[in-house]
Parts: structure tokens; sequence; C-alpha cells
């Protein structure tokens, strides 16, 4: 796995794995940065059966997500944050899935994002309060996909990582500047 320099994005590549947590379903996505360059490498959707307990979605999520780890090396995992209002179970349930994505970051020495829904949307729409159809739209455009990448899981993933590339390369230019003062 490659190690992140304190360097700004176009010195080496660097590959961001993108999460969107869930029991049921757990989207993923894997970018790989160049420069200004943003190359979608693979995305797609964990998916848990019905009529398992959550332990065993929990397994399943955990080994299914190592094996995305360890078939494309990321350097960065990027983690969209939980946020319900209305319904607290489902809240625990992502919060429990969101735990055991964060525990494969942390056996593989990744470095963490964890974004808010409001930052993933400003990042790829420009807008905190896109739709979910804007942000799917842009998604396609910025990684020059041919279509909308399905399902919304996994289209809420690479959002996820497009966001990390913009929060890390907008930080990258601050810290240039601030160097400068």
């Amino acid at each position: 796995m490659r190690r992140i320099l304190s360097k700004p994005f176009g010195v080496m590549l660097v590959r961001i794995l993108g999460i969107d947590p869930g029991t049921e379903r757990t989207g993923y996505g894997v970018i790989e940065v160049s420069g200004q360059s943003l190359t979608c490498l693979d995305y797609g959707c964990i998916i848990t059966d019905k009529g398992i307990s959550l332990p065993e979605k929990l397994l399943s999520i955990h080994e299914r997500a190592t094996g995305v780890v360890a078939k494309w090396s990321p350097d960065i995992m990027a983690v969209e944050q939980v946020f319900f209002s209305h319904n607290a179970r489902t809240a625990f349930q992502v919060g429990q899935a969101r735990g055991v994505i964060l525990l494969v970051a942390a056996a593989f020495g990744m470095e963490l994002d964890e974004l808010s829904p409001v930052e993933v949307k400003s990042a790829v729409v420009g807008y905190g309060n896109a739709s979910k159809e804007q942000v799917k739209a842009m998604t396609r455009v910025i990684l020059g996909l041919d279509r909308v990448p399905e399902p919304d899981d996994a289209a809420d993933a690479l959002a996820c990582a497009i966001a990390s590339s913009v929060k890390r390369t907008f930080k990258a230019h601050l810290e240039r500047v601030e160097d400068r003062v």
C-alpha cells in the first residue's frame, strides 16, 4: 500500500475508496487521483442476505470490504457520516455497519476522511442541498462515465470519494498559500 506524503495531489497517484455504509447495502467506489484528473476504477454494492442476523451481516460487510481493499490497495477511505433524524433504530444499525468499515480502514492502515452529506453535495455539485439526482449526474460527469452509476449506494460512495479528493486538494492549496505568507 502506498503511503500518502504531505504533498499535493499530482506528485503521485492516490487511490480513494468511498463508502456509503448500510447493513442491507453498503456502496463502494474506488477512484484514482492524479493532479486534476479523477478516474473511476471500480464501484458496486455489498448486499447482505435478508434472512441472516445482524452479526452475520456485519461479518459479510467486513469480509467483502476487506476484499475490495485488498484488490485495489486504496490510500484513503472516505466515509459518509450517518445522518438520520427520525429512525433511531436504522441509524443505530447503519452506525454498526459504519463501525465495521472503520475497522477495515484501521486494519489496513488507511487514512480516513469522514464527510457529512452536505460536504459531499457541496464538493460534487457546488450546492449543499443538491438532490440525489444532481449528485449522481455530476458524479457521472466528473468521472467521465458513460452512464449514471447505479445503484444509488454505489453512486453515493463515488461522490464521497470525489469529495475527499476535492477536500484534500483544497487543503493542499491552502497549505501552499500559508507557506508563502
